[in-house]
């Protein structure tokens, strides 16, 4: 019984992972938007506020350049496709392949196991709190085991928005982790590994008990019966709270997994916190929600596909 449901949450999270690829490519370029903004201290930026005249060449101080102005959804979906084709847009699709046979298939099957061990075999219900607490377990798991995939994710869907000069090309999700392995060691895989699981834990979390609480309380009061329609307002309502409770861990963990490190040369960023600090001092607080529109638009339909296709994979091996 436990491994139909790693077979059935696994075949319904590749399944909404591929078909809401372009979606999530188009959530990580925003987020990275204005990162290269973050002020760097040993840059004399600022005109000293007394100087005397000297016979010394004067010294040219540069204003720093102005930001690039933030662009929308539609605007970088259509840049995307101007600059590097219509195949961008699936860029990493095999980094997303894996990851969901890792992360999801996981988190899925912990899940179902998980809900049949906690709900109450008098009633057949599940306390909010104990879908939270297995979803908080679920996810936290799936991330720690599918955090080398996200990363290789992550870096192959930004890869385009660098200079040429500067890309990484990898060539798949094999490629960019044996090279990541060779380049950068083999804990560059679990770099972010800690947001990565602090995410997974709220989305897991918010996503699955959420869609079960949502659809219980639809069923329970009559307002419609278990069908397409239930499962469909279900999952986006599920969508749009595990968006509202991930996004600023999800901007976060995209900065820190995307950093390039070069030899000998300190990391942009020292660690979750330092990120967090840098991207709200530089560009303030709002940030934390950038590509939140993208992320909805995202999760909403991944949480559909999820969750419409688990319960029609669910009828199709009742009997198994």
């Amino acid at each position: 019984m436990g491994v139909k449901g790693f077979v059935e949450g696994g075949i319904a999270s590749i399944i909404a992972g591929c078909s809401t690829h372009p979606l999530d490519l188009l959530k990580v370029r925003m987020q990275l938007q204005g990162e290269t903004q973050v002020p760097n201290p040993a840059v004399q930026t600022l005109r000293p506020a007394l100087a005397f005249p000297t016979n010394a060449a004067p010294t040219a101080v540069h204003a720093p350049p102005p930001p690039p102005p933030r662009v929308g959804l539609v605007t970088v979906g259509v840049r995307i496709v101007q600059q590097e084709g219509v195949a961008a847009l699936f860029s990493g699709v095999s980094a997303t392949i894996l990851r969901q046979t890792l992360y999801s298939t996981t988190r899925m099957g912990l899940y179902d196991i998980l809900k049949k061990k906690w709900t109450d075999p008098a009633t057949g219900n599940m306390p909010l709190m104990s879908k939270i607490g297995a979803g908080l377990v679920a996810g936290g798991i799936g991330a720690a085991v599918g955090n080398p995939a996200d990363v290789a994710m992550v870096r192959m869907q930004a890869d385009g928005r660098l200079p040429p000069a500067q890309r990484r090309n990898y060539k798949s999700v094999l490629d960019a982790i044996t090279r990541m392995s060779k380049q950068e060691g083999i804990t560059s895989l679990w770099r972010g590994s800690s947001l990565t699981v602090n995410r997974a834990m709220l989305v897991t979390a918010s996503q699955l008990a959420s869609y079960d609480q949502i659809k219980e309380t639809i069923l329970q009061k009559g307002l419609m019966k278990d069908g397409l329609g239930t499962h469909v307002a279900s999952s986006f309502s599920a969508g749009f709270v595990a968006a509202v409770a991930s996004n600023p861990v999800d901007v976060i963990k995209t900065r820190v997994m995307n950093m390039k490190v070069e030899p000998g040369a300190a990391p942009p960023y020292t660690g979750a916190l330092d990120c967090a600090l840098k991207t709200v001092r530089a560009e303030g607080p709002m940030a934390l929600y950038k590509g939140f529109i993208p992320t909805i638009s995202r999760q909403g339909p991944f949480t559909i596909v999820l969750f419409v296709t688990l319960e029609q994979v669910r009828k199709l091996l009742k009997d198994f």
